[in-house]
This record gives C-alpha cells, structure tokens and sequence, in this order.
C-alpha cells in the first residue's frame, strides 16, 4: 500500500497535461483578443468604404 501511495505522488504527468491546457488557453485568449481588435477596426474600414461608394 505504501508502494503505491508513493507512486501516486511522485507521479507528475496529469501535472503536464494541465499545464499544457493552461498554455492553450492563453494562446487562445491572445489569439481572441487579437482578432477581436482587427474586427473593429475592419469594420470601421468596410464602413467607410460602403459610404465612400454610395
């Protein structure tokens, strides 16, 4: 029991496995917030383009 208690705690790849899921959530939120800034500012340029043509 000892043995396996001990090998229970010395394990760390259920650790790895986390933090490559907390990478890819921040790559994602930077990847989101980028393109959310490009959206705006795509829009203004369409808008400003659709009333140009008008």
């Amino acid at each position: 029991m000892k043995n396996i208690v001990s090998r229970f705690l010395k394990d760390e790849s259920g650790a790895t496995a986390i933090e490559y899921g907390l990478i890819a959530a921040g790559i994602s939120l930077a990847i989101i917030a980028v393109v959310n800034g490009l959206g705006s500012n795509l829009n203004g340029k369409f808008t400003s383009l659709n009333s140009s043509l008008k």
